[in-house]
């Protein structure tokens, strides 16, 4: 349970940017606020700073900050979230100016991150990515860490005291990445084991919040947590799904991703997302009805091709559809659905088929009796979805592995 959830009352903050052109600052800062009320926040007021670039010892500037401060005391706010991430000296000295609790966008979403896990893999993950942060920030934070004490940007294993040395976060950074590594490599033999055994893969990706695992949920009843909240899951679920054509494959539903998705975040989630390069296939979630859907996609594909995922098959699945007055048109690459409502899914179940390889081909056969050792491969490697003994052989309706096509042809019978 989040320590801030125990409060009466959310804490109060205030949000605040700086637009330097490099980004769209507004939408940037529409994202922070529905972050900070995914970590229990209220947020009282947002401020926007236009300056070239960030100033080295407060970030925003000594005038701006104290302008802050006067904010904070006639809102009754009890603290700042900066929408960049701040270096030790800025953070420092924003706390003993403002005497306040500071915490930046990484920190924030860390703690988003540590109240979500529920996988040993991604507690792990979580951890060292808040150790890494601090580790980066651990000269210059100086009261800055001590005021922070409990609450939102202190959740799990980043609840370092300040005597803790560099050399123990490093020596817990090294174990965790050990631990990583020996999960990395079950998962890498399970992997292995599903292309030996021919098992096809889908990962659904996407923007958080696009309803990715309201998807997953219609399509395997898997019962995931549904939230209308950024990151509402975090760890990777994995189920089998039945298509149109007879073949099962196994679907996965991957953590959500935001703009500017925090670079220590990336690296300790590394593992889990390289799960999509081994997908056969790739369901890019988006949100039909999001003002700004062409920049989400573009984020979603930038770090997919990051993770080498460029060369995968891709259907773009524009959900929320019931939201939208747009053509609902699907075609090989797109797929207008409406998860929550179950609109298009049929559609896009059939467009899954066709873009996966063939490797299995659902078929009527009458095997004669002479051929039972031929029929055992095919149960072995195949499903069967009906079994009927005759005079003349054993009628089977099945899905017949691409490499025994060939000779099941001459027992195959008419559809009839």
């Amino acid at each position: 349970m989040h320590e801030i959830e125990n409060q009466n009352t959310a804490p109060k903050a205030i949000l605040v940017g700086m637009d330097t052109g490099e980004y769209d600052a507004e939408l940037s800062m529409n994202e922070l606020s529905e972050l900070a009320e995914t970590a229990g926040c209220e947020v009282v007021a947002t401020v926007i700073q236009t300056r070239p670039a960030p100033e080295a010892s407060t970030f925003i500037g000594a005038g701006k900050l104290e302008e802050i401060k006067e904010q904070l005391a006639i809102l009754n706010a009890d603290m700042l979230i900066f929408d960049d991430e701040l270096t030790g000296i800025q953070m420092r000295n924003i706390s003993d100016t403002a005497d306040c609790k500071v915490i930046d966008r990484t920190m924030l979403i860390l703690d988003i991150f540590a109240g979500r896990a529920r996988t040993a893999e991604g507690k792990i993950q979580v951890s060292l990515a808040q150790y890494q942060y601090r580790l980066s920030r651990l000269t210059g934070m100086g009261k800055a860490l001590s005021r922070l004490g409990g609450g939102i940007g202190t959740k799990g294993a980043g609840e370092t005291k300040l005597e803790t040395d560099r050399r123990h976060i490093r020596s817990r950074i090294d174990s965790l990445r050990n631990e990583l590594k020996e999960m990395e490599k079950h998962r890498k033999f399970i992997t292995s084991r599903r292309k030996k055994d021919g098992i096809l893969t889908v990962a659904i990706v996407g923007y958080t919040n696009a309803g990715k695992s309201t998807l997953f949920n219609m399509l395997t009843d898997a019962g995931v947590l549904v939230e209308n909240q950024l990151f509402a899951t975090l760890d990777v679920t994995a189920r089998a799904l039945e298509l149109p054509d007879g073949r099962t494959v196994l679907l996965s539903d991957t953590v959500g991703l935001i703009r500017r998705l925090p670079h220590h975040l990336v690296e300790a989630f590394r593992s889990t997302l390289e799960e999509t390069a081994q997908a056969d296939l790739i369901l890019h979630v988006l949100d039909a009805s999001e003002p700004d859907i062409e920049q989400r996609m573009q984020i979603t594909q930038e770090l997919l091709n990051d993770m080498n995922c460029s060369d995968i098959p891709q259907i773009h699945v524009l959900n929320k559809a019931d939201l939208v007055d747009m053509p609902k048109m699907n075609d090989f690459e797109t797929v207008w659905i409406s998860a929550k409502h179950g609109d298009g899914i049929q559609a896009l179940l059939q467009t899954i088929a066709q873009r996966l390889p063939q490797t299995a081909k659902r078929m009527k056969l009458c095997i004669p009796y002479s051929e039972g050792g031929f029929l055992q491969m095919l149960r072995e490697e195949g499903k069967i979805f009906s079994e009927e003994y005759t005079n003349e052989g054993t009628l089977v309706d099945m899905m017949v592995d691409i490499k025994y096509q060939k000779k099941a042809e001459q027992f195959q019978i008419s559809e009839s």
